[in-house]
């Protein structure tokens, strides 16, 4: 059996629920048996390797653990994960990769191995990588991990002439988008995607369509306050942020706090929204990674400020055509093609008659 590709699937059920904490997965083998297994809990309750610990109870004594991120050294709000392993007699501890966080990076396998444990470092490290790589961004530098997903046709369309885009993906797609809400800290929308759709952004079941308890945070850009009071994105349960470029009128204010909706100026000399404060801003409210929905005026912007570290593109066999069709991404652009962005790790996915497209940009 494939250990760490277990303890990799355990991780994996962590993501969404424990941010800005990473998503960690443990499997404890004795005698070629798993005595142990367990993920991470939220914030202040108990890390994979403690779960797992607790399961095997005495059965921990010489066995192995393999774990997808490096054992915690230090007090948080919990206590060490690596005094933890020592003191139950794990005799091999096995890590997918080293923890980025400054307070752990090495030294929780430092302090495993002085106590005697053997600790071998990265069997499946670039799937662990990718499990956490918002959170490895967040940790190092203090803002979230962006990931821009649009859908659009074959000719690169986002909508029809006249604004419709309902659907362009299938129903596939479509709950792929819920999990990848799930899993984000926050949603992100420019105005223009909210004048045209009205989305909800959130984060619903694939079966039956109900909202999931966890909601992420709604963030609404708008450089000039256009959102109206009556948007489906204020009165969905959850927190929504309404993100101005100007200062807000005190009764414009005292309008959307009544429909539940947090208001921030952050003005940018051109009178745009700053995005580079905005998530600096998140970032000091634990938001760890954002999921970008739209549309190509605020996805033009981010690329344009080198604000993206992923894309997840939807493309559905359908040819729409129009000049005056929006595309998935505006702002500047490049004049060469040369110049362009160039995504690496592509991978390709179908989706029912859909392909996804996902890579990051620079190398993240």
């Amino acid at each position: 059996m494939d250990y760490m590709a277990q303890a990799l699937s355990l991780a994996r059920l962590a993501l969404g629920q424990v941010s800005p904490n990473p998503a960690v997965g443990a499997v404890i083998v004795k005698d070629g048996e798993v005595v142990g297994e367990g993920y991470t809990h939220p914030p202040g309750l108990d890390h994979a390797e403690i779960a797992a610990l607790k399961q095997a109870g005495e059965r921990a004594r010489g066995g192995v653990m393999y774990v997808t991120l490096e054992p915690c050294c230090h007090h948080g709000r919990t206590p060490p994960c690596t005094r933890a392993i020592i003191g139950a007699g794990i005799a091999e501890v096995h890590v997918a990769t080293l923890d980025v966080n400054p307070q752990v990076l090495g030294r929780g396998k430092g302090e495993l191995e002085q106590a005697g444990i053997r600790v071998p470092v990265g069997e499946c490290e670039a799937e662990a990588r990718q499990v956490n790589e918002a959170y490895a961004k967040f940790v190092t530098e203090g803002v979230p991990f962006i990931t821009v997903k649009f859908a659009m046709s074959l000719d690169g369309k986002i909508a029809t002439r006249s604004g419709d885009s309902r659907w362009i993906s299938g129903e596939l797609a479509r709950k792929r988008v819920h999990h990848l809400r799930y899993i984000a800290d926050a949603v992100m929308a420019g105005v223009g995607t909210v004048l045209a759709d009205d989305p909800r952004l959130t984060a619903r079941c694939c079966g039956s369509g109900g909202l999931l308890k966890k909601q992420p945070l709604r963030v609404i850009v708008d450089s000039r306050g256009r959102t109206p009071l009556t948007a489906r994105v204020f009165s969905e349960p959850g927190q929504a942020v309404l993100v101005l470029g100007r200062a807000a009128e005190p009764r414009e204010r005292d309008s959307f706090t009544q429909v539940g909706a947090e208001l921030l100026e952050l003005p940018a000399p051109d009178g745009r929204v700053d995005l580079k404060n905005l998530l600096v801003v998140l970032g000091e409210r634990k938001v760890a990674s954002v999921l970008v929905e739209g549309g190509g005026t605020l996805a033009g912007a981010l690329f344009d400020e080198g604000l993206v570290d992923k894309v997840i593109a939807f493309i559905a066999p359908l040819i729409i055509g129009g000049r005056e069709a929006k595309t998935a991404v505006a702002g500047r652009g490049v004049d060469k093609v040369q110049d362009s962005l160039k995504l690496e790790q592509v991978t390709v996915e179908r989706f029912g008659e859909d392909v996804m497209v996902s890579g990051y940009v620079g190398g993240r």
